[in-house]
């Protein structure tokens, strides 16, 4: 199994009421079986995932990207603002 922790920021912190989670998963998934994975387990996430971007160890990634063992990923929502 490949596991690592998942890092919640702004109001997707306030809708799942935590700043991480750990998260397990078979080897061979992809960033997108992760959310799918955090949204079954968190619904309030669903209005949110779509604009949402993924960092993986610290760079942006795409929803097809292989997950890593012991990744730290971040969900992170846009940024509005003046």
């Amino acid at each position: 199994m490949l596991e690592g922790q998942v890092l919640f920021f702004a109001q997707v912190r306030d809708q799942v009421g935590a700043s991480s989670a750990p998260w397990r998963l078979p080897p061979g998934s992809r960033v997108a079986e992760l959310l799918a994975a955090l949204e079954a387990e968190r619904p309030s996430l669903a209005p949110l995932r779509s604009p949402l971007a993924v960092a993986m160890n610290g760079e942006l990634v795409r929803a097809d990207t292989l997950l890593v063992p012991g990744a730290e990923l971040a969900l992170l929502p846009p940024v509005s603002g003046g």
